[in-house]
């Protein structure tokens, strides 16, 4: 008989895998959303589309309202990371150039793991501290490589500040409700609370609509109903089933994965400190959330500890 302990965390690691890959794409369809639509109109349409398809699964399942007792950490990670993230996101990438933007927001995954260890509780093992400070220093690499002459402001790195604050709040605000309500109950309602902030930029969204070209639009759609719809879902899978730290590192892996898509779909050749920053990224990541080998067959129950530790938040 098959142990559910591996096949759990096997279906975790696939599904963060999965928000990863989408949550990296979603940058370069920003770039191109980005330049038709201004960043609440675009935050806005992201958000309705991914609510529409979250809101059909949802019925199509019958799983209805989340409970009370869920609902606080649902608004609170639907305001910050659904709403004010996106929209603050977006108007920094208009400030500032990519690799100021990669590098600020990177300090996102280190607050979620303070945040995490103060809040939830979520240990802090070597390795993952170690991990973290490996991708970290490849996101700066990174950062510093893709860095243009001239093309940050002050506006803009604050703007990308509060955008990683934002994130890292909203996904200790998240954790606590997904011991409390389904996964699609939490990212369907957390994208309506996230449509609900923007509703202010709803002419802009209309004015805009009607004069941007098709493929902005599209991208647009994209970025609701996968990097929003899918890969938000994924993630909660995930973090529903690790701590927000190691979830917060995984993260890491993006800047390696917008680097290789931006040479793939606009043909951006990452120079060779770009490419050595990616690596490191990847590597940290590696590390984060490898567990210690059992040095004998008695250290098994040292390793079972650490899987009911890191389920236990």
């Amino acid at each position: 008989m098959m142990n559910v302990a591996p096949r759990t965390q096997l279906l975790a690691t696939g599904a963060a895998t999965v928000t990863v890959v989408l949550w990296a794409s979603a940058f370069v369809s920003i770039r191109s959303a980005g330049a038709a639509y201004s960043p609440g109109a675009l935050a806005l349409g992201r958000l309705l589309a991914g609510a529409l398809v979250l809101g059909a699964v949802l019925l199509v399942r019958g799983e209805g309202w989340p409970p009370r007792e869920a609902w606080r950490g649902i608004a609170i990670s639907g305001v910050l990371w659904f709403g004010f993230y996106m929209v603050a996101l977006n108007w920094g990438e208009q400030q500032v150039d990519a690799g100021t933007a990669a590098l600020v927001v990177n300090v996102g995954p280190i607050l979620i793991a303070l945040l995490g260890a103060r809040l939830l509780g979520d240990p802090m093992p070597p390795r993952l501290l170690a991990g973290m400070a490996v991708s970290f220093a490849g996101a700066v690499t990174v950062g510093l490589s893709m860095t243009g002459e001239g093309g940050s402001s002050v506006l803009g790195v604050v703007l990308c500040l509060l955008a990683a604050i934002a994130y890292a709040g909203g996904v200790v605000a998240q954790k606590p409700a997904l011991g409390r309500a389904s996964v699609l109950q939490v990212t369907t309602f957390g994208c309506l609370v996230g449509s609900v902030c923007c509703l202010p930029f709803s002419w802009q969204l209309v004015t805009e609509a009607a004069d941007a070209p098709l493929s902005a639009t599209l991208n647009m759609v994209y970025l609701g109903v996968f990097p929003t719809a899918l890969a938000f879902t994924t993630w909660a899978y995930a973090l529903s089933r690790t701590t927000a730290s190691r979830m917060g590192a995984t993260t890491y892996a993006v800047p390696a994965l917008v680097v290789l898509m931006s040479w793939l779909a606009l043909g951006e050749v990452p120079g060779l400190l770009t490419m050595a920053g990616g690596a490191l990224c990847l590597a940290g990541v590696a590390v984060s959330r490898s567990r210690p080998r059992s040095a004998a067959p008695g250290s098994g129950a040292a390793s079972r500890t650490e899987q009911t530790a890191s389920k236990s938040a």
